[in-house]
């Protein structure tokens, strides 16, 4: 690793602890149970999310950002990238594989308790979706991985 894609890895990281702060501050005091969120705390973390990866891809509008969070899910190189961006900061993918206990785990902390055994049985029928497919030039499995959880999951939610 050269030393400027090592500052880029670092400033990235730092990025997202930052983004895992303003989250925390954000959701405000939890109940000391394993209680989800409210939705409007779930909503308000998925704005911070959506603010630091549409930047990241201008050719991303806010309207297409609003049919994906909708459901509709165009299968573009850049819309695949901010579909991985955001999926990345969930921790759902890691280099375009699929991580299941590190998603498994931000579903308890950031979805609404009546959303969670839904969403759980939809991750478990997606674990596989991203096996064998390539990461780079176009994040395909990011497209696939959101694509399956959309079509397993009856109250679909994306920021």
């Amino acid at each position: 690793m050269g030393l400027e894609s090592g500052i880029r890895h670092i400033v990235s990281e730092m990025k997202f602890h930052l983004l895992l702060v303003c989250v925390a501050i954000s959701l405000g005091p939890l109940p000391q149970s394993e209680a989800g969120v409210t939705e409007e705390q779930m909503w308000a973390a998925g704005k911070l999310m959506r603010d630091v990866c549409l930047p990241k891809y201008p050719k991303v509008s806010v309207e297409v950002a609003d049919n994906i969070r909708n459901g509709a899910i165009p299968n573009s190189k850049d819309s695949n990238c901010y579909i991985n961006c955001i999926l990345e900061m969930m921790q759902a993918i890691k280099k375009g594989k699929f991580q299941l206990e590190p998603t498994l785990k931000q579903m308890d902390i950031m979805l609404p308790d009546s959303y969670k055994d839904e969403y759980r049985k939809g991750i478990h029928l997606c674990k596989d979706s991203t096996v064998g497919l390539k990461n780079a030039p176009n994040c395909d499995p990011a497209h696939a991985l959101l694509s399956c959880l959309k079509n397993n999951i009856k109250v679909f939610v994306f920021p």
